[in-house]
Parts: structure tokens; C-alpha cells; sequence
């Protein structure tokens, strides 16, 4: 019995971790809708391409005049309705997971009947349920939106359960996860990341030490440098913006303002992408949101981590400052399951 509980928190855990940076619905059927928070260089176009709307639609909503443009860090409400919010089995191509927050005691059928009476075996399948139980504080996929997702903080998303989120819907839909993945990697093409990493490849051959002896070795040692390049320092330059590096510099008026902690830090399992620059994190007492610096003091490498939550309460998790998604082991050079850090974040005082 306890077996089954402790088994039941842990999954609870994993799934809420789910939502990297969640598109999180807001609302009641028929009025659901998202909130984004505008970037950098964000338009009203670029927000109805990235959400598959008019940009008439979102500006309608929030009461808005699209000739006075947009101001950074406005929260604007974004529609899901017929035009952009999929909730068939197979969604199809160009659509990323819209997840709900389970509350205390609500049911499976409840949140059926809020999210448009949608398909209850739709919901066990996106999100790999075998039966109508849930756990408060679970993300659960309710649906897909459309749109080409670059104007979203992060179209790929789920932790060591996302594989359950997001690969039921793949297999099911074949491209749903897949698509957003491709989205960040056009911007790479577009950026000229893929000439980097080919010319790496090729620069370091030509050193003319390692032609012959790099036939056998090239394969493994040559190729796994190659990705350890980026994450070590928390850069992606194939992430539109920078990855997390850029939102870190902005909180912290780059570098300026920041509050330094140390201590124990663990993992979570995640489908982060390991090279993209962008982790995730729980932490107790920052605000969700929060880009935290984590430097590795033996090797000296950081990357920049978004939190998404708060660490579960459980014995296993006593003393820690921190829980890193798994994607960044590699690029902090770790390989233990507990591990020392320093961490940077926004000054809050």
C-alpha cells in the first residue's frame, strides 16, 4: 500500500515537472484561452503566427488597439478556440500540448466537461492514464493549439512523464511533438548553427594531427565534444533570443543584481532537448519564471535553468537547493544523482 502511494507521488511529481514551461489553458469552456507575456521584438503578427490566429482575434480579446503595438512584458490573453485549439486524437502537424493543473479533488470527468467535453479516452492517451485517477497538481494534456510556436518561450516540454505526455500523442499523432522540435531547429538553419557544428567537425580533422587515429575515434570521442560545446555554457545560438541566457541578463540587469546560494542539488528525468540551452528547474523560493545561473565549481560550466515549481515536499528531497531536468548532466560535466553548486538569480529584495 505504501509502495503504491509513494509510487502515485513520485508520478504526481514527474507530470507537474511536464509542463516545461507549460502552455497553460486558463478559463472555461467556451472561453479558454492561454497568457503569454510579450518578448522582445514580439508584434501582433508574429503572435497570430505563433498561436494560429488572426491577429485581429487577439487583439479583440484583450480589448486592445493593434496600431498602438505592444509593450515587453504585457500579458496578453491568447483564444483557443475552433480556429486554433485541436482536441482529436490525431491533432495532426504544427501543434504543441495545452495542459491543465489538476486542483484538489477534481476528477477526470470534470475536467472532461470544462475543456469542451473532450474525448475522455483522448485524455487517458495523451497523457498515458490507465484509469480516471489524478493527482492534484498534475499537468494533464486537455489539447493542441496551432501555430508555428516562435513566439512561445518553449514549444518542447515535459519531464521524464512528458515522454508519457508527449510521446502518447506521437504515437497517435506522428508529428504533434515532433513539429515544435522542428520549429527550433529551422531557426538553426536559418542561423547558420548547423555550419558551426559541420565546420567544427571539419576544422578539427584538418588539424592534421588526428586524420588517421580520429577513423576509429572520431565516432565517439569527436562527436560527444561537439555537443558539449554549447550546453556548457548555457548558449544556444539556434534558440531564437538566446535561450535563457538573454531573459537571466535581463532579470538581473546583466549580472548586477543577483542573490548567490550554495548547496546540494539533485535531477528530474525530462525530454528536454540536451544542447538547446534551455533547462529547467525546481527551486522553493524563487518566483515561477525565475532564470537561475547553475555553475558546476569543479569544472567550472553553467547553464541557465527556468523554474517551473516548487520541490516536492518528499524525504528524498531533504537539504536540497535545487533539482535540475536531466538534459543538463552533460553540460554541467556531472555525473552523480546528488551533486555540489552555486547558484545566481534574481535579486528579489
Amino acid at each position: 500500500m505504501l509502495k503504491s502511494v509513494m509510487l502515485g507521488v513520485l508520478m504526481a511529481g514527474t507530470i507537474r515537472v511536464a509542463a516545461q514551461d507549460t502552455l497553460l489553458v486558463q478559463g472555461a469552456s467556451p472561453d479558454l484561452y492561454l497568457t503569454h507575456s510579450v518578448k522582445k521584438g514580439e508584434t501582433w503578427y508574429s503572435l497570430g503566427r505563433a498561436y494560429g490566429l488572426s491577429p485581429k482575434e487577439i487583439a479583440a480579446r484583450n480589448k486592445m488597439d493593434m496600431a498602438a503595438g505592444l509593450s515587453l512584458g504585457k500579458s496578453v490573453l491568447i483564444p483557443l478556440n475552433k480556429n486554433n485549439f485541436v482536441q482529436t486524437k490525431s491533432a495532426g502537424a504544427g501543434v504543441r500540448p495545452v495542459y491543465h493543473r489538476v486542483t484538489e479533488k477534481e476528477t477526470l470527468y470534470r475536467i472532461h466537461v470544462n475543456y469542451g467535453k473532450v474525448p475522455l479516452d483522448n485524455v487517458r492517451e495523451w497523457n498515458r492514464l490507465s484509469g480516471d485517477g489524478v493527482q492534484k497538481d498534475a499537468f494533464l494534456i486537455v489539447g493542441y493549439v496551432k501555430g508555428s510556436g516562435q513566439s512561445v518561450v518553449l514549444p518542447t516540454a515535459s519531464a521524464s512523464t512528458p515522454p508519457p505526455a508527449t510521446e502518447a500523442p506521437v504515437a497517435a499523432v506522428p508529428k504533434p511533438v515532433e513539429k515544435p522540435q522542428v520549429v527550433e531547429s529551422k531557426p538553426v538553419v536559418a542561423a547558420s548553427q548547423p555550419a558551426a557544428p559541420e565546420n567544427k567537425p571539419v576544422a578539427k580533422p584538418p588539424v592534421e594531427n588526428k586524420p588517421v587515429s580520429s577513423n576509429s575515434q572520431t565516432a565517439a570521442p569527436e562527436s560527444k565534444p561537439a555537443e558539449k560545446v554549447p550546453t556548457s555554457l548555457g548558449r544556444t545560438p539556434e534558440v531564437p533570443e538566446g535561450g535563457f541566457e538573454g531573459m537571466f541578463n535581463q532579470q538581473t540587469g546583466n549580472g548586477r543584481d543577483v542573490t548567490k546560494e550554495k548547496g546540494p542539488g539533485s535531477w528530474f528525468k525530462s525530454n528536454a532537448v540536451v544542447g538547446s540551452g534551455k533547462y529547467y528547474a525546481l527551486h522553493n523560493s524563487v518566483p515561477r519564471g525565475t532564470i537561475v545561473k547553475v555553475t558546476n565549481p569543479l569544472t567550472g560550466r553553467s547553464v541557465y535553468a527556468k523554474v517551473l515549481d516548487a520541490i516536492p515536499q518528499l524525504k528524498a528531497n531533504a537539504n536540497l537547493i535545487i533539482k535540475l531536468s536531466d538534459a543538463a548532466q552533460d553540460a554541467l560535466g556531472i555525473s552523480e544523482s546528488r551533486f555540489y553548486c552555486e547558484l545566481s538569480y534574481e535579486d528579489l529584495k
